[in-house]
């Protein structure tokens, strides 16, 4: 791996694993910095620490499958 490359590792239902230091610039043009050695990036948007992952899309899938396993209907996409 070249000194100029990330690697950037995508989680199922969960966040971006992308390896640090990185800088993220968000839409409304303010930078973001973190300093650590792998950085996990919110896809969920239902994060508080946004654009950082808190882990918030395991409470919403562990929810969504609880309401499955209790015989609640879940309304499927068509």
């Amino acid at each position: 791996m070249s000194p100029s490359r990330r690697t950037v590792r995508i989680v199922p239902r969960g966040p971006m694993l992308i390896q640090g230091p990185v800088e993220v610039e968000l839409e409304d043009g303010t930078r973001v910095c973190s300093d650590r050695f792998m950085v996990a990036i919110c896809c969920c948007q239902r994060s508080k620490t946004y654009p950082w992952c808190d882990t918030s899309h395991r409470r919403q899938n562990r929810s969504a499958a609880d309401g499955r396993k209790s015989g609640v209907d879940q309304a499927q996409p068509t």
